[in-house]
This record gives C-alpha cells, sequence and structure tokens, in this order.
C-alpha cells in the first residue's frame, strides 16, 4: 500500500503559526463612535489549507451608515444577533491565531471596541495586515487594493464589500503573500494587538485614562481640556487689557483657589494653560521668584507676569477676540505664515526660503522617563530564515542613469552625512532612495563599511546589482552607460509617484474618489520603533485644544486624522480632508523617539502620499542628522483652496513633550 506523500510548501516552515483571517463591515470608520454590522472568519493553517469558515450579519441598532457600500440596510440587519451574541464564538474562532486583515489595524480597533463594550478582550496577540506585507514584496502593482492583488493572482472576487466573500479572497490570497515572503527572506510586518495604544483607539474617552504625569510616556496621555474658541492674540503689552484667546498660567499660592480664577479666566474667553512656553501670553503669580517651572519658563521666555489683584482687576474688561473659525469652511494661510511661500509655479520646488518654525525649548526637569507597555515577544516561529550568504561577486555597474528613474536604490555603509548626501543625488537622478531591502531594489550602492550591513546578505540572496559609491559617482559624472546595460521598463517605477526633495512643495491632485488620503512613514526594519503624531494647528500656529493632537495614547482627532499603526517599521496617518475643521490650517506629522536614541541610529524616513484611488502620488526620503529626537516629516495645507504637501525633514534634538508644547499641547508642570 502507498502512502500519499503531502509536500509542505516552504512558507509553512518558515512561518508556521496558523491564521485567522477576518473581514468586516462597518457603519463608519472611528472605532468608539461606529459600529460592526458584518463580520467573518476564516480559518487558514500554516501550509495555506482553509480548515474553517464563519461568519455573521450583526444588529448594532444605530445607523448603518454608507449601505451604497456594503448594501446592510436596517431591513437586512434586523433580526441578526447583536454583538455580544456572538463574542464568545468570535473569541474561540480567533484563539491561538494570527489575526489577519488587509488593513489589520482598522478592523482590529473595530472588532476590539465592540468587545470592550461587552466588558470583555479578544483573545490575539498578533495581527498581519496584508496591504503592509504586499508593500514589502514589491508588487509590481498600480496600487494594493484587495480587488488587485485578487487579480494579480487570479482569484475570483465575487462580491466587493462583502464580509464572507472578502474573507474568502483574503484567505486564497495570503498563502500566495507567504510563499513571495518566504522566497524573498522576508520577516513578517507583525504588530501586537492588546497594546495601550489599541485600547485607546478603540475606547471612548469614558474609557480613557488621564493622569497628571508630567511627560506624554506611553502610559500617560496628555490631560485634555476645553479648547478655546479665540485665536491667541500674542503677549500682554504693558497697560493693555486682556483680549480673548490669550493664554495664561497660574503658578504658586493664589487668595482665590486656583480652580476658580482658571473658571473666571475660561469664562471671559482667556486659554489656560498648564505650562509656559513662547506662546503664553501672560503668568498669574503672586511671588515668581518662588521658583516653580512655570516661574523659571516665565523668566527664560520673558513672559509677561501679573499677580492676582492685577489680573482680578484685568478681568473685568476682557476685549473681543477673533474667533478660529471665522465664519468660514476652509481657512486660507496667511501670507506671513512661517511654511506658506508664495504661489508655487512649478509642481514641486525646493523651499530653503520657507524653514520650518522652531519649535519652543520649554519643558520643566525632573521628571522621569516613562516605561512602555511590554508587547509579547515575536515568536521565533514568525522570522524568516535567511540562508548563508552566496560568495561575494564582482560589484555590478550601474545602468545608465535615465534608466533609475523612478527606481529604488539603497545607500548602505558610510557615515551619516556621506550617505544623506549620496540619497539627495540619487534623488535628484528621479530615483527613489530606499530605506529597506525588497524585490523591487534595483541597486545598492556602498560606502566605507557597507560589507558589514546586516542587509548585505540578503541583497545577495536576490542578486541585486551593487556598486561602490565612487564607481556609481564615476560612471554618473563621466555619463557612462554602465556594463550591466538599461533596466527593463517596469510598471511599478512609473507609478511610484513624485520624487519629492526636502522642503518640496506640490498640490495635491484632486481625486473623483474623494477627500480620504494617507501619508505614511517607513524606516528600516532593524531600527527598533518609531512613533508617528500629528498636531492640526490654526493660523497662530498652535492647536485650538488637546484633542487636535494626534498619538499613541489619542489615535484620532475625530475623523480627520487618524494614526494607524501596522508592524514595526510603518505607521500611517489617514486624512479626512473634507472632515478636517474650518479653523485647522495645517496639519503637522511629525515622528518622535523614546528614550535615549536619535535619528542617527534610525536613518533615512521614506515618506509617501497614497491618493483615495489607492495610487501612490508622491514619495520623499528624508534624513535627520545624528543627534535629532524629534523630527518634523510633513505638512499638509490649504492654499488658494488647494491642498498641498510639503515635505519637511527639520529635526530637533528635544523630545515629543517639548514639540507638542511648541504647537500649543498642554503638557502639565508644576
Amino acid at each position: 500500500m502507498t502512502t500519499a506523500v503531502v509536500e509542505v510548501p516552504d512558507f509553512a516552515r518558515t512561518f508556521q503559526q496558523p491564521y485567522a483571517v477576518v473581514d468586516v463591515e462597518t457603519s463608519g470608520l472611528v472605532p468608539h463612535r461606529h459600529r460592526v454590522l458584518s463580520l467573518a472568519v476564516v480559518h487558514v493553517a500554516a501550509d495555506g489549507r482553509v480548515e474553517d469558515r464563519w461568519s455573521t450579519m450583526l444588529d448594532p441598532g444605530c445607523d448603518p451608515g454608507p449601505v451604497h457600500i456594503h448594501g446592510l440596510t436596517r431591513d437586512r440587519l434586523a433580526g441578526s444577533p447583536t454583538f455580544e451574541d456572538v463574542v464568545d464564538t468570535l473569541s474561540r474562532m480567533l484563539a491561538g491565531r494570527v489575526f489577519v486583515a488587509h488593513n489589520a489595524v482598522f478592523d482590529w480597533r473595530m472588532l476590539a471596541a465592540e468587545a470592550i463594550r461587552c466588558g470583555r478582550r479578544l483573545p490575539v496577540e498578533w495581527r498581519l495586515c496584508t496591504h503592509v506585507l504586499a508593500k514589502r514584496l514589491g508588487l509590481d502593482l498600480p496600487n494594493l487594493r484587495l480587488g488587485t492583488l485578487a487579480r494579480h493572482w487570479g482569484i475570483t472576487q465575487r462580491r466587493a464589500h462583502d464580509a464572507a466573500d472578502d474573507a474568502d479572497v483574503l484567505a486564497a490570497l495570503l498563502p500566495r503573500a507567504l510563499d513571495l515572503a518566504a522566497r524573498q527572506y522576508l520577516d513578517l510586518p507583525l504588530a501586537a494587538c492588546g497594546t495601550e495604544r489599541d485600547d485607546a483607539a478603540a475606547a471612548p474617552s469614558s474609557y480613557r485614562h488621564h493622569d497628571t504625569g508630567k511627560r506624554p510616556g506611553r502610559n500617560r496621555p496628555y490631560p485634555k481640556k476645553p479648547g478655546c474658541p479665540y485665536l491667541n492674540p500674542g503677549r500682554l503689552a504693558p497697560d493693555a487689557p486682556l483680549v480673548q484667546g490669550m493664554r495664561v498660567a497660574f503658578t504658586g499660592d493664589t487668595v482665590v483657589p486656583r480652580e476658580e480664577l482658571e473658571r473666571q479666566a475660561t469664562a471671559a474667553g482667556l486659554h489656560v494653560t498648564s505650562s509656559v512656553s513662547r506662546l503664553t501670553s501672560l503668568i498669574v503669580s503672586n511671588d515668581i521668584a518662588a521658583g516653580s517651572s512655570k516661574a523659571r519658563a516665565a523668566v527664560t521666555h520673558g513672559t509677561p507676569v501679573v499677580d492676582e489683584q492685577d489680573f482680578t482687576r484685568l478681568l473685568v474688561d476682557v476685549r473681543t477676540g477673533r474667533l478660529r473659525d471665522g465664519g468660514t469652511t476652509a481657512v486660507e494661510r496667511t501670507a506671513n505664515a512661517p511654511t506658506a511661500n508664495g504661489p508655487v509655479s512649478v509642481p514641486v520646488q525646493a523651499s530653503a526660503d520657507e524653514p520650518a518654525p522652531e519649535p519652543a525649548a520649554v519643558l520643566a526637569t525632573g521628571s522621569s522617563a516613562e516605561q512602555d507597555v511590554a508587547a509579547p515577544a515575536v515568536p521565533a516561529m514568525v522570522q524568516a530564515q535567511l540562508p548563508p550568504p552566496a560568495p561575494a561577486s564582482a560589484p555590478l555597474p550601474v545602468p545608465a542613469a535615465h534608466s533609475l528613474v523612478g527606481r529604488r536604490i539603497l545607500v548602505l555603509g558610510g557615515p551619516h552625512d556621506e550617505a544623506a548626501t549620496m540619497r539627495e543625488r540619487i534623488g535628484l537622478l528621479g530615483a527613489v532612495p530606499a530605506v529597506n531591502v525588497t524585490a523591487s531594489l534595483a541597486l545598492a550602492v556602498c560606502l566605507n563599511g557597507a560589507g558589514l550591513d546586516r542587509r548585505m546578505p540578503r541583497i545577495r540572496m536576490l542578486g541585486v546589482p551593487v556598486i561602490s559609491a565612487d564607481e556609481f559617482v564615476h560612471q554618473l559624472d563621466t555619463g557612462q552607460p554602465g556594463r550591466a546595460g538599461d533596466l527593463p521598463a517596469s510598471t511599478a517605477s512609473r507609478r511610484a509617484g513624485l520624487r519629492l526633495p526636502r522642503g518640496g512643495v506640490v498640490d495635491l491632485p484632486v481625486a473623483s474618489a474623494g477627500d480620504r488620503w494617507s501619508v505614511s512613514a517607513t524606516w528600516s526594519w532593524d531600527a527598533g520603533e518609531v512613533d508617528l503624531v500629528a498636531f492640526l494647528v490654526g493660523e497662530d500656529e498652535q492647536v485650538a485644544s488637546d484633542e487636535d493632537f494626534v498619538f499613541y495614547n489619542q489615535p484620532s482627532a475625530g475623523e480627520a486624522v487618524r494614526l494607524m499603526v501596522e508592524g514595526p517599521a510603518e505607521q500611517t496617518v489617514a486624512l479626512d480632508l473634507s472632515a478636517v475643521p474650518g479653523d485647522v490650517s495645517r496639519i503637522v506629522i511629525a515622528a518622535t523617539l523614546d528614550g535615549a536614541r536619535t535619528f542617527g541610529d534610525v536613518g533615512p524616513v521614506e515618506m509617501s502620499a497614497v491618493a483615495p484611488d489607492g495610487d501612490t502620488v508622491l514619495r520623499a526620503t528624508l534624513d535627520a542628522a545624528t543627534t535629532e529626537r524629534t523630527m518634523v516629516l510633513a505638512e499638509v495645507y490649504q492654499r488658494n483652496r488647494r491642498w498641498r504637501f510639503r515635505a519637511v525633514g527639520q529635526g530637533y534634538d528635544h523630545d515629543l513633550a517639548r514639540l507638542a508644547e511648541s504647537y500649543g499641547v498642554d503638557v502639565q508642570d508644576s
């Protein structure tokens, strides 16, 4: 009797864990506000076999939202179970498996929010976003939507935006993606579930815990305060009245309880803050020499100081301020705003005359760094095993410069300034300076020490052409065509998006698919964690309230800006430009590091902007120097009723708390 031998695919030996492939249809995009209408789970074994399926519609008892997309009307949902009815079944389907979805952070947060409403927590440790994985694979496709990937691999999609069908499509797609990842020696971009940032994103504000920590550690969100509806008119001038919108801070003992003084100030239209920075209009203190951190900051910045008696007198006559939203639906940038440098007559311009505003250097000292919540250790079974590198062959010459347009070129080795200069030159060729090794990498340019780079074995295994920096520059300077010949034309290179230099500005095209854009940041896969943050600021370069600060413990500002975290080396800020409040003139996107690490340790950060139709419109590779702990990456703002994108790349040595203060976020101090 012959026993059939079942061949185990290579990816199953590399990635040995089972998967729960998930899709949800929802009434909207905000987890703590909108509801899950239908969901489907498909069990996929480590070898790619489908083991089980389960799906259900849900009756959320609310408006089902965009029926034209998912087709789930109130009548169709009526009589379906509630989420609480199925949470036990869902938990059993998810337990012990990697949670897989095509926009995994969204699907996970929507389900986590539903579980929180039931007083439950879903048993998931890790999630895998197939959109992020597909990006790592370097597929030669116009976009990475589920339908596009299905067509690429010959998978039939019968009913888009149907949870059961979409989950089946993704379950068929997953083994193909895993196989390609294993053959490219890629680690899976897993993200930890159940972290604090997930809880903060999923839970309504009543579930969030805000304490009085002095620094915005991962366990200590900023305390929220009501926003002031008036623009900051600046500092209090001698013998001048108070004006609505002035920022006022209190320090030291007072005769009238401080809470009452703050209430009176807020009622008068002043913006009461818990910190002092260059933006503070005045500080109220009966003893400025007492030495509090606010008093020291006031001296440093020359902030006007009044005592309690004079402040009470000034409160009698507070002049009318300028409302943030002056009755308009879109605030135009003023001519003297720091980052608006006049009309642009070309699609992209380098704007050296448009410097980024210098954040204020004000933060009380003496607060201890907070510790992050430990994420579960990545199981060894999910790490791709790189085979021993092949013997080094002679470096291949660079192809002709004109064939490098849109191609990804990686710089290895060298000191930071030399590597940054080389990346800038690569960008001027119209190529894309890469930060990671993918199958779409066209060339590796090696400076001194490149042979010690941990990425070199994988470059050799993938057969990526390698050339020394000296030979690369020589061939470019002499116009030598390169013995390797031109690279073949590539759809991906033509669709890689406009390459934007540091300081470059471009108008975002009007998209027929809507106003939902995404701005992503990617860094070296072995560089450790980087956090994206965003500030929605007005004409005065300040947030209207702490609600306009988006970070890991507060990952959304309404429906206008949402932070999406997928994997250890990529984060995205999702923008709905139609939902941006009228008093917001600019969205600032920045990156920050915890602890003592600097961007010299991280290396370059690659930015990309993806249009509503899924196409990548532009890219920028940004280098900070060596000591920066925060870096302003990009700005999205309006000019002449058009949205624009500016690549900034301005780094600062101070931490997130000081960056937040510079944009008017209240960071509590004593």
